[in-house]
């Protein structure tokens, strides 16, 4: 009996279904979970010792495919299949489910029954969970939010009959108590954010603290999928991107500049990846970039630059510009709210004086005073570019040419007395305008924008991805033939940047 229901549940149709599905807690196609699985030396499948935990399961696939991996391996010590399945479920896979439902789903993908002390459980417990638990946690609430996850007392505090999302894993300070054992193995696709009610909605990042927390536990190895948006840090990830490319235990990772060529269908902002950690050894990283089905695999550091560049192609470009030494044109660009004005500021349909200023905001144009303004006052009265925070098309991901289009079409050129919200930033501040018109020419070349896209891991623009522009002289305009010269790059290289460049109109507004 136990031959056949293993062969009817081990079936990735229904699974690989699943995976399409649009949510941030987003279900793992099973040849994803098996190229993760791979990156493991593979004598782990053929002990009966070694023990493995998903802290955050969905359809239960990773454990499936684990266990299919031990079913084999395990066969010369356990020649008979039930005493191995038996032995494989009760003493070496073991889950957290995320929520109730995705528990019944895991134990019905693993034990071929929701209940696995039921009679068509392949492999028979004591109790309804086997090894695939799930307790339902309160947040616990501190100045209105989470203490752990962040989340939001007025959209968390909910009644039995709605899930909480307080997720076991994260949700103690002593994950190890959890199961009170340690584990050889903690592999998961953890959820990635949860709603904040912040400003602008903002949703808080969730992946960063499952890793946290397995690394608490203290494994010998560790692999999870995540998105890709941690290499340039920004919304509470600063310092895990920091402590991630300073890890030298992290020996694999796998990038895929587009979500959709991972996760069938499904959007993930910047793109995800997945990686292997190990305990016992640090080194270089083999790091892999895949996009449009191209693969390319460098071993290097992580930490080289500020952010984690997904290139590999790219590192060599940006060695050859910061051999120059410059400046940085990241020193001419305003923080976010430049003037001090919020997004949803909004002046007047006509000047009530002379002195009044043209304010730009994302409905058009109005007018207010001088006195609204509370910041940016040394280029209220200059010449500066306006560029939108808004910026990269298909929420960072190339567009169906495998192209980036990276910053509007709508940046211009803004005249003394003309001011905008935080729907914008201001770059540089001139007297003469011919140098705000060639900072403008600048930022549409092929090789400002190529350096920018190395740093942006969303739709989001700011100056936090200006850090490999390097400063020029702008009172000339400046042409991508002329900064492929000047930094000396080869054929090979201007054309990798023109290959993922959209190109722009040069000249004014």
């Amino acid at each position: 009996m136990a031959e056949g229901l293993f062969e009817n549940v081990y079936n990735p149709d229904v699974l690989s279904c699943l995976a399409n599905l649009s949510n941030d807690e987003v279900f793992t196609p099973p040849e994803v979970v098996n190229q993760m699985l791979d990156m493991l030396p593979q004598e782990l499948f053929s002990d009966p010792d070694t023990t493995f935990l998903d802290p955050a399961c969905k359809t239960g696939v990773f454990l499936r495919e684990t266990a299919k991996r031990l079913i084999k391996g395990l066969e010369p010590q356990f020649p008979d299949l039930q005493e191995r399945i038996d032995h494989i479920f009760h003493k070496q896979l073991f889950g957290i489910a995320i929520t109730e439902l995705t528990s019944l789903l895991s134990r019905r993908g693993l034990y071929c029954s929701k209940y696995p002390n039921s009679n068509y459980s392949v492999s028979r417990f004591d109790d309804a969970q086997g090894n695939i638990r799930f307790k339902r946690i309160s947040h616990k609430w501190g100045k209105g939010k989470c203490v752990y996850c962040g989340a939001s007392e007025s959209q968390y505090e909910r009644g039995d009959e709605l899930e909480t999302h307080a997720y076991e894993w994260i949700h103690t300070i002593k994950p190890e108590e959890i199961f009170n054992m340690k584990f050889d193995v903690i592999i998961s696709n953890p959820p990635y954010a949860l709603d904040t009610d912040g400003a602008g909605k903002q949703a808080k990042p969730l992946y960063n603290i499952f890793i946290e927390s397995a690394k608490k536990m203290k494994p010998r190895y560790m692999s999870m999928i995540i998105p890709s948006r941690w290499f340039s840090g920004g919304m509470g990830l600063d310092s895990f991107r920091d402590n991630m490319i300073n890890d030298r235990h992290i020996t694999k990772l796998v990038d895929y500049t587009n979500s959709k060529d991972c996760f069938q269908g499904l959007s993930v902002s910047g793109g995800v990846c997945y990686f292997l950690w190990e305990k016992d050894r640090e080194s270089d990283c083999e790091f892999t970039n895949i996009k449009n089905d191209e693969t390319d695999t460098m071993v290097r550091p992580l930490n080289e630059f500020p952010v984690l560049v997904r290139y590999n192609r790219a590192v060599a470009i940006v060695h050859k510009i910061q051999s120059f030494k410059e400046e940085k044109f990241e020193n001419i660009i305003s923080s976010l709210m430049p003037y001090g004005l919020s997004t949803s500021y909004r002046g007047a349909d006509k000047p009530q004086s002379d002195d009044d200023l043209i304010l730009h905001a994302s409905n058009g144009i109005s007018y207010i005073s001088r006195s609204v303004i509370t910041k940016g006052f040394d280029t209220i009265d200059k010449y500066k570019v306006l560029v939108s925070k808004t910026s990269a098309e298909h929420a960072g991901e190339p567009g169906k040419d495998g192209k980036f289009r990276i910053i509007p079409a709508s940046m211009k050129v803004l005249s003394p007395k003309e001011v905008c919200t935080h729907s914008y930033f201001i770059i540089g501040g001139y007297d003469d305008r011919i140098y705000a018109d060639n900072v403008l020419s600048y930022l549409k070349t092929n090789f400002v924008r190529f350096l920018m896209l190395l740093c942006i891991s969303g739709f989001g623009l700011s100056k936090i991805v200006f850090p490999f522009v390097p400063m020029q002289d702008f009172s000339k305009p400046w042409t991508d033939e002329e900064l492929y010269a000047k930094y000396g790059l080869t054929q090979e290289e201007i054309d990798f940047i023109e290959s993922m460049i959209k190109p722009m109109e040069l000249g004014g507004e």
